[in-house]
């Protein structure tokens, strides 16, 4: 087939060679359909978004969903499932942002929801599940996010590890694989410590009945007596009994770091490449003392001074991601993924040592240069930066 005949059975390619050949003949110089292009861009790839808190919705004893739609009641941008958008906040006078994975499907774009889950001492996450209401008003960035199902790439034979809030983003791609009609095979594997607090539990179990290209194994980790399922952590036996062949499966992967780390080196184990391994960056580590590098003597609790050159100066602890002791006193830098990957949130360190743990993917050009991506550099030292 030529190149031409290829490039004709693409939808829409048709049209829009005659559109551009009447065009040219008419000998314009499309001064007519000046800003169409970026008008366009920016419904479907907004940098912020007025959002409105339509709904709460109680899954769990420690988790909610958010439902939100556009404040203007117009159509939400459209977004691949799996990926987050970043919610913007003040919390008592402390202006922060977290990303959140979009639970629901992309095959309608009435609302967005963001499933929330509490975190220990979290900041954001007690201030979303106990303070925020219904009618409320929020700020975030459009959808954004590698992390997400690619229907021409990633094959028909899917499997998900899901780990507590990990549930979210898998229950987007389930949504997506149903609402269209897919004719993939999708296994979700969810572990949660607790029966009690397994989100979407029962709409998992429901979908899974109705659709025979739908399968749920459910892992608990810290059971109640007499659980009849499979218990404890999850383990290569466990994988080898539930996955059967690996075959060209395709795997993503999404809970807390320490999960994620533990499934990746599961697969490998099991055979599985790393080019099948999808893996959702989910935040700064909580110890990054324990990663290979961390500087001798030096513990968490530390007091360390960052000075903003040409804006002053503030104490922070040395286990505190150097993006959140910036918000935390006043100053702040555009961020996304607060995970070490979109690079947003870089500034440039003039002085002084931060440690970068195996979240942050810096470019070669950004060390060589002396940039750092403040949401998961740690200041081992006082430390001056240019923001």
């Amino acid at each position: 087939m030529s190149e031409q005949n290829l490039l004709n059975e693409v939808a829409g390619f048709r049209e829009a060679w005659q559109v551009k050949e009447a065009l040219e003949k008419s000998g314009t110089d499309f001064y007519e359909v000046k800003g169409e292009v970026a008008s366009t861009v920016v419904q479907l790839h907004p940098k912020r978004l007025k959002l409105e808190v339509a709904k709460v919705l109680e899954e769990t004893p420690t988790t909610k969903t958010l439902r939100l739609v556009a404040a203007d009641r117009s159509a939400l941008p459209p977004f691949q499932a799996g990926q987050y958008i970043n919610l913007f906040t003040e919390i008592n006078g402390v202006s922060t942002a977290r990303p959140y994975a979009i639970s629901s499907s992309p095959s309608q774009r009435v609302y967005y929801d963001l499933t929330v889950k509490r975190a220990k001492d979290g900041f954001v996450s007690n201030y979303l599940l106990d303070r925020v209401a219904v009618g409320q008003h929020f700020l975030s960035s459009g959808p954004m996010g590698t992390f997400h199902h690619n229907p021409l790439f990633h094959g028909e034979d899917l499997v998900f590890l899901a780990g507590g809030s990990g549930g979210a983003p898998a229950r987007s791609i389930l949504l997506d694989i149903l609402d269209r009609g897919l004719p993939h095979r999708f296994h979700l594997i969810y572990v949660n410590s607790y029966i009690d607090d397994v989100i979407f539990d029962e709409e998992f179990r429901g979908l899974a009945m109705r659709h025979e290209s739908f399968s749920l194994s459910e892992v608990i980790s810290r059971p109640p007596t007499g659980y009849q399922g499979y218990t404890g952590r999850l383990t290569q036996a466990v994988l080898e009994q539930l996955l059967d062949k690996i075959g060209d499966k395709m795997f993503y992967v999404c809970g807390p770091t320490p999960f994620n780390d533990s499934c990746v080196e599961l697969l490998t184990a099991l055979g599985v490449k790393r080019r099948r391994i999808r893996v959702e960056a989910n935040g700064a580590p909580k110890a990054p003392n324990e990663q290979k590098g961390w500087p001798e003597g030096v513990s968490l609790d530390d007091e360390v001074t960052v000075t903003v050159r040409g804006r002053g100066s503030f104490r922070s602890r040395v286990g505190e991601p150097l993006l959140n002791a910036l918000e935390r006193n006043g100053y702040g830098t555009e961020n996304a993924c607060r995970s070490g990957e979109c690079s947003l949130c870089r500034v440039k360190l003039v002085s002084g040592a931060v440690f970068n743990p195996q979240e942050a993917h810096l470019r070669k050009s950004d060390r060589d240069f002396g940039w750092i991506y403040s949401c998961v550099a740690f200041p081992t030292g006082d430390i001056e930066i240019q923001l």
